[in-house]
């Protein structure tokens, strides 16, 4: 009776932690699960026009559906590159992966993993007529065979295909092109996507290679410590594998996949919607790097030490670190401070911050090529510092700072594409998201570029319009002094 006063309550007390945890109450509370996901993968996750509106289809994102449906909350989809989403998990930024992750000892370092939901083999992709050319993982020594970055492919490669030049791309999309293009000899992908490629391109075909270790598990990902979440995902994977259900999305997303659609029809909004927020993160960046390069052009011209040193560290770090790590810091740093930035809103402040160290040069620049003499003149009629800068030497700076401004919102527009890594839909995503799904590699990036190119020229065309204005007004009021 006294050992069963004592097991008793903690028996209960431990069946209470096994049906919640710290994550699951977090995601009831607030009503919704966040899928991080990267959908250009058929047909695991990939987008697809249906009923005119654009969705993420594919037998993952149903089975995530699935394990939301059961938890009893609402599912909502991020999308980021692949090698983003484990980041994104660890920072909070994301609940749980469905991506065709496999579960390998580095990952389950990190993240924790589900039983397995499907296992899938590995096939080789080469261009037709070269199939009796590699009969053995041994035929590809000296030979470039690509893969995707920080997959089960790749490790694949690297172990088995001996003597092999391994080469990681970040997108199967990438390694099709380069594959098409004879850049690579052949392509490492799961069976799945490689039936896909071949059944959709007629100048590609399968070698017949077996793998020593050439089956991989497919599991769900989700964060450490949390035991109950990591069960209530388990049931569901084990009921739709019982039921038959996730037999059943696979034929959906087979048919899904091979759908005919015209080419326009099925993604002109895609390139609208891509072209619109690209524009709108350009103008975004411009304006705030202007505000922001102005003050850090005066803050160097201070008389205050500490605002000099400010400013030129400031303007060292951002000019002397590449963008795209910036965009990381940004998106994952302000998790690990507990804010949840949305990735627009974090590439939006990258480029901003970016942008404003480019620009204070095109500031400082500008307010030294006006001469000297205006300044004494306006501080010998009685102006401030504060005055004298803000009536005599901005205005006057305006006319050679506007046309340089004007090649930093063309060069901003080009390097927005970066932060496509953390899934803002600008034109370079969207363009990734329409090759995953229509299997076209080449096509929407010669589309993409078109429209970049129409973008910069009617840019270029108003600088020269504004600039061919300022030259005029400058001359008149030469004659008229």
């Amino acid at each position: 009776m006294l050992l069963g006063t004592v097991i008793g309550p903690v028996s209960t007390t431990v069946q209470a932690a096994t049906k919640t945890d710290a994550q699951l109450t977090a995601i009831k509370k607030r009503g919704y699960m966040v899928l991080g996901v990267s959908a250009d993968y058929p047909p695991y996750e990939f987008h697809k026009t249906i009923n005119g509106e654009d969705k993420v289809v594919g037998f993952d994102i149903e089975l995530a559906r699935q394990v939301a449906k059961d938890i009893g909350v609402e599912l909502r989809i991020k999308e980021l590159g692949f090698d983003s989403l484990l980041g994104s998990l660890k920072t909070g930024k994301v609940d749980m992966i469905v991506s065709a992750m496999t579960p390998t000892p580095e990952r389950m370092k990190e993240v924790a993993f589900s039983d397995s939901y499907l296992r899938v083999a590995q096939k080789v992709i080469v261009r037709k007529g070269e199939e009796n050319k590699y009969r053995s993982v041994m035929d590809f020594k000296g030979q470039r065979v690509g893969v995707q970055k920080q997959t089960t492919q790749e490790t694949t490669a690297k172990e088995e295909m001996s003597g092999a030049k391994v080469v990681s791309l970040k997108k199967v999309t990438d390694l099709i092109l380069n594959l098409q293009q004879k850049k690579l000899n052949a392509v490492v992908v799961e069976a799945p996507v490689a039936d896909a490629y071949v059944q959709t391109n007629q100048a590609l075909t399968l070698a017949n290679i077996k793998f020593t270790n050439a089956d991989y598990d497919c599991a769900i990902a989700l964060p450490k410590g949390s035991p109950a979440y990591l069960a209530s995902v388990n049931r569901t994977i084990k009921k739709v594998k019982a039921n038959g259900q996730f037999k059943k999305w696979r034929k959906t997303a087979n048919d899904q996949m091979f759908s005919k659609q015209n080419f326009w029809q099925a993604y002109g909004s895609y390139f609208i919607k891509g072209t619109g927020i690209t524009i709108i993160l350009t103008i975004v960046g411009v304006l705030f790097g202007s505000l922001l390069g102005t003050l850090l052009a005066l803050m160097k011209r201070a008389k205050n030490k500490l605002l000099k040193a400010i400013a030129t560290v400031y303007i060292q770090y951002f000019r002397g670190t590449p963008l795209l790590v910036q965009v990381f810091m940004i998106y994952f740093g302000t998790q690990v401070i507990h804010l949840n930035v949305s990735a627009f809103v974090s590439a939006a402040i990258a480029l901003s911050l970016n942008s404003g160290a480019y620009v204070f040069e095109v500031i400082r620049s500008g307010i030294q090529s006006v001469a000297k003499g205006q300044t004494e003149a306006a501080r010998s009629l009685g102006l401030s510092n504060k005055k004298t800068m803000r009536l005599v030497i901005l205005p006057q700076a305006i006319k050679t700072i506007l046309p340089a401004l004007g090649n930093e919102f063309i060069s901003l527009l080009k390097e927005s594409a970066i932060v496509s890594v953390i899934g803002v839909g600008e034109l370079m995503f969207q363009t990734s998201v329409i090759q995953g799904s229509s299997f076209k590699p080449f096509l929407p990036l010669v589309i993409t570029s078109l429209i970049y190119f129409v973008l910069t020229l009617i840019l270029s065309l108003l600088l020269r319009y504004f600039e061919k204005k300022m030259k005029v007004g400058k001359a008149n009021n030469e004659v008229f002094d």
